[in-house]
């Protein structure tokens, strides 16, 4: 039979003459159908600008509140913003009374794939469909709580569920923040995550994809990536002992393999992330390139030099720390007290060395949703609020590799906009509760 087009039913009365007008007048009516179905759809109505109106606005890159605060959103892209922005005619108008503009806050290390209790037993005792789906109500949650852009630190034995929700969340099937995703993390055969205190002969399953060597680790970082992965972690040191207080911590992988898999990494226009919190794997990994040290709770002067030269951000996660020091699981809440005020100690003497900071909690372990906690915690233990927003919006854009289009209200960027009850410079504290959430130009939460 030959090839179908529009007009060969139109045809059929000259090919076969017997035709009658009346089916050559059929044949008109549905040449006219077929015609109007495919060319005459009507493109769905563009959607209304929006105006949020509010107090306040916070500029983050110049550390200032303005007032009052005004953003114009046309479809998922801010068009304007300032004190006063262009009402086109037909625009909505969200007033949002005494509050103050921003954008949506940014956590680098979180843990979509835990909740509090044990964790370990989560691994073993919790389905991959069980764990996925708590997943997904975490993801609400941080996303209701006004962070609007995550990078998710590793799924603790899911592998790559974690690139399924983030597709999720791209494709509008659940709410949840921008994700950068890693799959699992990267560990050595007994390191970190490695399923350490059960029974070898149960063969318990490791919480991290095994790589014992350069070649392993280009290996798996190389699965990875096909299974959907947006970046590598990968475990360099561990465990931790404070004692005298003096930290110590073993390294896993050297500065030549942490170099070879940076190496990788970039070929293939991704970065490297390290749970890293001590020396000496804290220098290798300065000196390999990776993009952040996360914990950091002990940093040399040359390792700090380093970081300040090459602009690798450290990620305290102090929230976690306070965490388990007020909810000990199998005694570790004296430990987590003692490490947290050694941290907030080496805080202090990391911004005076001029370490590039982003804000990261570890939540999972703690409720998601809670997170801002960290901002507070970062104010608390030394920095202003003006750089520990500037820290969380700004840097932590960069660490996500969105540095052009979230974190600021800016024309152009992506309409992620958030509406605290206070002004954040005198009380980081009132991002704990934001009374609006919009991400990508659609209203999540209005109260």
């Amino acid at each position: 039979m030959g090839r179908l087009s529009l007009s060969t039913p139109c045809r059929w009365h000259s090919v076969y003459p017997a035709f009658t007008m009346k089916t050559s007048a059929a044949c008109l009516l549905l040449c006219g159908l077929i015609a109007a179905l495919t060319f005459a759809q009507v493109p769905a109505p563009a959607a209304k600008p929006v105006v949020l109106h509010a107090a306040h606005i916070l500029d983050v890159a110049a550390g200032k509140v303005l007032s009052p605060g005004e953003v114009l959103i046309t479809g998922n892209k801010i068009t304007e913003a300032g004190t006063h922005v262009t009402h086109p005619d037909g625009a909505q108008v969200i007033d949002l009374g005494d509050t103050t503009l921003m954008p949506g806050l940014i956590d680098v290390h979180t843990h979509l794939f835990l909740h509090p209790g044990a964790e370990d037993l989560q691994t073993v005792e919790e389905s991959v469909p069980q764990r996925t789906l708590e997943a997904a109500a975490a993801a609400k949650a941080d996303v209701m709580a006004g962070f609007t852009a995550e990078r998710d630190m590793g799924t603790e034995g899911v592998h790559c569920a974690d690139v399924a929700i983030r597709n999720a969340i791209n494709d509008g099937d659940i709410p949840g923040p921008r994700m950068r995703v890693s799959c699992n993390a990267i560990d050595i055969l007994g390191g970190h995550e490695d399923a350490i205190g059960f029974n070898p002969e149960q063969n318990v399953l490791s919480n991290a994809d095994i790589a014992n060597n350069e070649d392993e680790l280009i290996e798996v970082m190389r699965a990875q990536r096909k299974g959907g992965a947006d970046f590598a972690k990968i475990y360099e040191t561990g465990p931790d002992h404070l004692r005298d207080g003096v930290f110590s911590t073993s390294f896993q992988y050297t500065e030549e393999q942490l170099a070879a898999a940076v190496a990788e990494a970039h070929r293939a226009g991704t970065f490297v992330g390290v749970h890293c919190t001590g020396e000496p794997g804290a220098l290798y990994a300065a000196t390999a390139g990776v993009e952040t040290i996360d914990h950091a709770y002990s940093l040399s002067p040359e390792t700090m030099k380093l970081m300040h030269e090459k602009q690798i951000f450290a990620v305290p996660t102090f929230t976690i720390s306070e965490y388990f020091a007020d909810h000990p699981i199998r005694g570790v809440g004296s430990n987590a007290r003692r490490e947290l005020a050694y941290h907030a100690d080496q805080f202090k003497r990391q911004m005076a060395a001029g370490v590039p900071f982003a804000v990261g909690s570890d939540v999972g372990p703690f409720p998601h949703g809670t997170q801002a906690r960290e901002y507070e915690l970062m104010v608390q233990f030394g920095m202003s609020p003006a750089d520990v927003l500037r820290s969380g919006l700004i840097n932590g854009a960069k660490v996500l590799h969105w540095s052009e289009q979230i974190g600021q209200l800016k024309p152009g960027f992506y309409a992620d906009v958030i509406a605290v009850p206070g002004d954040p410079l005198k009380d980081i504290g009132v991002l704990k509760s934001p009374s609006f959430v919009m991400k990508n130009g659609e209203v999540l939460r209005k109260n």
